[in-house]
C-alpha cells in the first residue's frame, strides 16, 4: 500500500505541475511556427518566438494573459502548412483560414476545449488524422468544406462530445462511408452540408425529431440509399437537398414541417404517388422531383410556388391537366402502395390502362384486370385491401415473396375470383372465410392462422453485452487497478472542476462575452415573466432582453438574442462617434466584437416603435430569419429592452455607394469605374427581384420593404435594413420604403397616396441607375437648373448631344463604354415612367443589365468566385440553372454559385454559419 500512495502522491504532483507550466505558457512558440509555414508571411508577422503577436491587431486576438483567441487569415491567398504547434493554443476560441491554398494534413485540433469556431473551407488539405475534432466542448461551428484534395475519411464521430454544434459543413471534403446515428447529440445543430462526398447508407434515425434547418446531401459519388421517411418528423426544416443520390420508397407525409421552403429530391429513385401534403406546406416555395419514378396524377402545385420541376424519369398516369388516373390504375398503384412502391412496378405500370402494356396484369376484352401475377418478384411489405376494388379479378398470383400482415378480408367480396396463391411468404392473421369456389394456397406461412407477427420472438441472450465475472485473483488485481485509477481520475476531475469554476466566473465578468443557456425553458419562463418589456406576454418569438439573465442569450427559430448590455459594450454604449446613419425609425451604430468583429445595430426609437410595435417587430424578425441572399445584408441577432428594439446586421466595411458616388474625393476613394457601376446595378436588381418574389408570393409581407444600398467587401451592392413601414407617425408609410436615402426617390403615386407595390421599387432602382451614370444625387438642392434628378435627366436623354455632357466626367467615355451606358440609361427611362404600368419588372432589369456585365466576365472562373448566378440569366432561368447538374438552389440561401456561397459569415457570438460549397 505504501508503493501505491507514493504512486498516487507523485501522479497528483505531476498533474499539479503540468496544469502550472500550462497555465504559465503562452504561445509565442506556436505563433512563430505558424509565421514560419506560411507563404507569403503575414505582414506585420514574425518569425521568432516572441510575445508580439498579440500586436497583429488586425489577424490576431490575445486575452490579458498573451495567450491567442482568434486567428483570422481568411482570404489571404496563402499557401504552406499548418504546423503541429497549433494545437497547443489551449486558449483558441477562433480559427478563420477559409479562402487559401493551404496544404499537408490538418493538425489535429483535440481536446481545445475553448475552440468556438474553425473555418477551414477552400484550401487543398490533404489529409484529417484521427480524432481531430475530440474533445471541442465548445464547438460552435466547424466549417472544412471545399476541400477537395483530402484522402477519403469517415464521418468525425468524436464530434459527439461537441454538444454545442450549431453549424457543421463538410462538402466536398471528401467523406466516404454512412452517416452515423448520433445527431440526438447535437441540440443546438441548424445547419448540415454534407454535399459532393461519398457517403452511402441510409439517413440515420436521429435527424428525426433534431432541430436542424438546413440539410445538404445531394450529389454523393455513389449515393445516399433507402427511405427519407425520417424527413418527416424533422419538423424544423426549411431547406433540403437530397438530390441526386439513391434514395428509394415514397415521399413521405411532410406535414409537420410547415416552414419547408426548399425541397430537392431529383434524380433519386423515388416512387409512388406525390402527397397532397406536400403541395399544401404553407412556405414551399422551390420543388424538384424530375428524374425519380413517381406515379399516380400528375401532380399540380399551387401558384404560391414559384419553381416546380417534375418531369423526366417520372411515370405518372397523365400528363399535366389530367386530374386524376383511371380507376383501375388507381387501385393497382394503391396496390404497389402496400408493397412499398417497389420500382418495378413503377417501370412495368406505365401510362393510364392498365390493360396496354402493363407487366404482370392480363385484362378480358371489356378492359377489365382479370389478372394479377406479381409471383416471385421479391415484394415486401403487405397486400393491400385495395385489390378488393378489381371487380372483375379472377386469379391474384402473390406467392414467394416476403409479404407479411393478414389476407385482407375485401378478397372475399370478388365474387369471379378462381385462384389466390399467397404461400411461401410471412403473413400471420386470421385467414378470411372465400366462397367454396375460390383455390386458396396458403402453404409455407406458419403464422397464418395466429395473432402473432413474425416480429415477435423470444428475449435476447440475457448474457449479451456482459463481461464474465473475474475470479478471486482477478477481481483483486482489477481492484488494485481500479483504486489508483480512481484516484488519479477523481484529482483530474477536482482539477477539472477548479478550472471550470475559474472559467465560468471570468467569463461571466468579462463584459460583451456571449454565451449560451443551457436550459432553453428557463429562457422561455425569463420571456413568460414579463423581462420581454411587453407587459409579461410570452411572445411569439420567446424573446428575452436584458431583465435578470442579461448575459445569457437563446436560439430561437434561427434568430439570436442579445442583451442590451452586450450590445452598451460593443457599442461604447451607443456612442456618437459610432453612428453610421440615421433613419426614419432610429439611428445606426457601428459597433465591434471583442474578437474584433464589425457589426451595425440599428436601434429603434422608442417614441417611434413603441410597446405596440412589437408585433411588427417580430414579423420582421420572422421574415427575415428566413430571407438569405448574397446581395441581401444578413440579419445576426436581436434585442427587445423595454420599448427600444434593436436589430443587428453584419457590417459594410466599403461603407455605403452613395459615398463612392457622391464623396469619393473625401474620403479618398477611387472613382467607382462603369463596369463596377453596372456590376453593383445588376447586384442590386437581383436582389429586389428576389424579394418582389417573395412577397408576390407572400412568403414575406408585401410591407416589408428594402432600403439602403450598401457596398461589400467586393464592392457589390448590398440591398439591406428592412425597413417596417406600416404605423409610420405620418398615418402611412414610412419613407424608408424608397431604396437608398432622399425623397427624391419616390414614386409619383407613392408620394400622392402612399400605395406601395414592386413598381415603387421599379422606379427607385430607375432612380440609382441614373445616379451611378450621373454622379448627381437624386435630390440636390444646389443644382441650379434642377434639384430633381429624374426630370433633369429625362431632359438630358433627349438630346443626344447634351446627354454626353450628363455623364459622370470621372468615367471614361470610350465607344464602348458609351453603348454600354446608353442601354443603361433607356433603361432607367423605362423604369421612371409616370404610369406604374409602364415601368418593367425587375426581371427585366436583369436580363438587360446581366449581358453588360457578362462581357467583362473573367475568362478564369477563379478569379470570379464570387460573381454569383450566371449574369445574362433571368430569375426563372437560373432557377432552371441552379437546379440542373451542379445542384444548386436558390430559395433559402438565393446566391450559391457553382462552388460556393457568398452570404457572409456570421460573428463567432452569434449563430454563425460559414457555408460554403455546393
Amino acid at each position: 500500500m505504501g508503493h501505491r500512495k507514493i504512486l498516487v502522491f507523485s501522479l497528483l504532483l505531476l498533474l499539479l505541475s503540468m496544469w502550472d507550466s500550462a497555465a504559465a505558457a503562452d504561445d509565442s512558440d506556436a505563433m512563430a511556427k505558424l509565421a514560419s509555414a506560411l507563404q507569403p508571411t503575414p505582414t506585420g508577422w514574425s518569425t521568432k518566438a516572441s510575445l508580439a503577436y498579440c500586436g497583429w491587431k488586425k489577424e490576431v486576438k490575445c486575452d490579458s494573459s498573451n495567450r491567442v483567441t482568434g486567428i483570422n487569415l481568411a482570404n489571404y491567398k496563402l499557401t504552406g502548412t499548418l504546423p503541429a504547434e497549433l494545437s497547443t493554443m489551449s486558449q483558441l476560441q477562433s480559427l478563420s483560414l477559409q479562402g487559401n491554398s493551404l496544404s499537408g494534413e490538418l493538425p489535429s485540433l483535440a481536446n481545445l476545449t475553448n475552440l468556438q469556431t474553425v473555418y477551414l473551407d477552400d484550401n487543398n488539405f490533404s489529409s484529417i488524422p484521427t480524432g481531430c475534432f475530440q474533445g471541442l466542448s465548445s464547438l460552435q461551428s466547424l466549417s472544412l468544406g471545399e476541400n477537395g484534395n483530402l484522402a477519403p475519411w469517415p464521418f468525425p464521430q468524436e464530434l459527439t462530445g461537441s454538444s454545442s454544434l450549431t453549424n457543421l459543413v463538410l462538402n466536398n471534403a471528401s467523406l466516404y462511408g454512412t452517416i452515423p446515428d448520433i445527431f440526438d447529440s447535437f441540440s443546438n445543430l441548424q445547419n448540415v452540408r454534407l454535399s459532393y462526398n461519398n457517403l452511402t447508407g441510409p439517413l440515420p434515425h436521429s435527424f428525426g425529431g433534431s432541430g436542424i434547418q438546413n440539410l445538404w446531401l445531394n450529389n454523393q459519388a455513389t449515393g445516399l440509399s433507402g427511405p427519407i421517411d425520417v424527413l418527416s418528423s424533422m419538423s424544423q426544416l426549411v431547406t433540403a437537398w437530397l438530390h441526386k443520390n439513391q434514395f428509394t420508397g415514397p415521399i413521405p407525409d411532410l406535414t409537420k414541417c410547415e416552414s419547408l421552403f426548399d425541397l430537392q429530391l431529383r434524380d433519386n429513385l423515388l416512387s409512388g404517388i406525390v402527397p397532397q401534403s406536400l403541395m399544401n406546406l404553407p412556405n414551399l416555395q422551390n420543388v424538384s422531383l424530375s428524374n425519380n419514378k413517381l406515379q399516380g396524377p400528375f401532380p399540380v402545385f399551387p401558384p404560391k410556388v414559384t419553381t416546380v420541376e417534375i418531369t423526366g424519369t417520372n411515370n405518372f398516369c397523365a400528363d399535366k391537366g389530367v386530374p386524376s388516373c383511371d380507376p383501375q390504375v388507381e387501385t393497382l398503384i394503391e396496390v404497389a402502395g402496400g408493397f412499398g412502391y417497389p420500382i418495378t412496378l413503377s417501370d412495368s405500370w406505365e401510362g393510364n390502362n392498365a390493360c396496354q402494356g402493363w407487366a404482370f396484369v392480363t385484362c378480358d376484352s371489356q378492359g377489365r384486370v382479370i389478372t394479377v401475377s406479381l409471383a416471385n418478384k421479391q415484394l415486401s411489405g403487405r397486400i393491400s385491401p385495395a385489390i378488393g376494388n378489381l371487380t372483375a379479378l379472377k386469379n391474384l398470383y402473390l406467392q414467394n415473396n416476403n409479404l407479411t400482415g393478414p389476407i385482407p378480408d375485401s378478397l372475399t367480396k370478388l365474387d369471379q375470383l378462381v385462384n389466390l396463391d399467397v404461400s411461401n411468404n410471412n403473413l400471420f392473421g386470421k385467414i378470411p372465410v372465400f366462397p367454396t369456389g375460390v383455390k386458396l394456397i396458403k402453404e409455407g406461412n406458419p403464422l397464418l392462422g395466429t395473432d402473432r407477427s413474425p416480429d415477435a420472438g423470444g428475449s435476447p441472450d440475457s448474457n449479451n453485452g456482459t463481461t464474465p465475472a473475474a475470479g478471486p485473483n482477478g477481481a483483486k488485481n482489477s481492484l488494485s487497478g481500479a483504486v489508483i485509477a480512481g484516484v488519479v481520475i477523481g484529482v483530474v476531475i477536482f482539477i477539472a472542476v477548479i478550472m471550470f469554476v475559474l472559467y465560468n466566473y471570468c467569463v461571466k465578468k468579462r463584459p460583451g462575452k456571449l454565451g449560451r443557456v443551457e436550459n432553453k425553458e428557463d429562457g422561455q419562463a425569463a420571456a413568460k415573466n414579463g423581462m420581454n418589456g411587453t407587459g409579461g406576454g410570452r411572445t411569439d418569438l420567446q424573446s428575452q432582453s436584458s431583465g435578470n439573465h442579461s448575459d445569457r442569450n437563446f436560439f430561437d427559430g434561427g434568430n439570436v438574442v442579445i442583451s442590451i448590455e452586450v450590445l452598451r459594450q460593443v457599442t461604447n454604449n451607443f456612442s456618437e462617434n459610432n453612428i453610421l446613419g440615421r433613419g426614419g425609425f432610429g439611428v445606426v451604430y457601428k459597433g465591434e466584437l471583442h474578437d474584433g468583429t464589425q457589426i451595425a445595430v440599428k436601434r429603434m426609437e422608442s417614441t417611434v416603435m413603441g410597446t405596440k410595435g412589437l408585433n411588427e417587430f417580430q414579423a420582421e424578425i420572422a421574415v427575415l430569419s428566413k430571407v438569405r441572399h448574397r446581395h441581401l445584408v444578413a440579419l445576426l441577432g436581436y434585442c427587445i429592452n423595454g420599448n427600444e428594439r434593436l436589430l443587428v446586421y453584419e457590417y459594410m466595411p466599403k461603407g455605403t455607394l452613395g459615398q463612392h458616388l457622391f464623396e469619393w474625393r473625401e474620403l479618398g476613394y477611387s472613382p467607382l469605374t462603369w463596369k463596377q457601376r453596372v456590376t453593383i446595378a445588376l447586384d442590386v436588381a437581383r436582389g429586389v427581384e428576389y424579394l418582389h418574389g417573395l412577397a408576390q408570393q407572400s412568403f414575406i409581407h408585401r410591407d416589408l420593404k428594402p432600403s439602403n444600398i450598401l457596398l461589400g467587401d467586393d464592392l457589390r451592392a448590398k440591398v439591406s435594413d428592412f425597413g417596417l413601414v406600416k404605423n409610420a407617425p405620418d398615418g402611412k408609410y414610412s419613407v424608408e420604403t424608397r431604396l437608398a436615402g432622399t425623397f427624391g426617390y419616390l414614386a409619383p403615386e407613392y408620394a400622392a397616396t402612399g400605395r406601395v407595390t414592386t413598381k415603387v421599387d421599379v422606379y427607385a432602382f430607375g432612380v440609382v441607375l441614373m445616379e451611378l451614370i450621373t454622379g448627381r444625387k437624386a435630390l440636390d438642392d444646389t443644382m441650379p437648373d434642377d434639384p430633381h434628378l429624374v426630370t433633369w435627366f429625362r431632359r438630358a436623354l433627349i438630346n443626344k448631344d447634351n446627354f454626353s455632357k450628363a455623364i459622370d466626367e470621372s468615367l471614361n467615355s470610350d465607344e464602348e463604354t458609351m453603348a454600354s451606358i446608353s442601354r443603361v440609361s433607356e433603361l432607367a427611362g423605362h423604369c421612371t415612367a409616370r404610369e406604374p404600368n409602364q415601368r418593367p419588372d425587375m426581371g427585366h432589369a436583369v436580363n438587360i443589365l446581366g449581358p453588360l456585365v457578362e462581357q467583362w466576365k473573367p475568362s478564369s472562373q477563379e478569379d470570379d468566385s464570387f460573381v454569383g448566378i450566371d449574369t445574362n440569366m433571368s430569375l426563372p432561368q437560373a432557377v432552371q440553372m441552379w437546379m440542373a447538374d451542379e445542384g444548386t438552389s436558390t430559395m433559402y440561401d438565393a446566391s450559391y454559385t457553382h462552388t460556393r456561397s457568398s452570404i457572409p459569415s456570421k460573428p463567432s457570438e452569434f449563430n454563425t454559419f460559414s457555408s460554403t460549397g455546393r
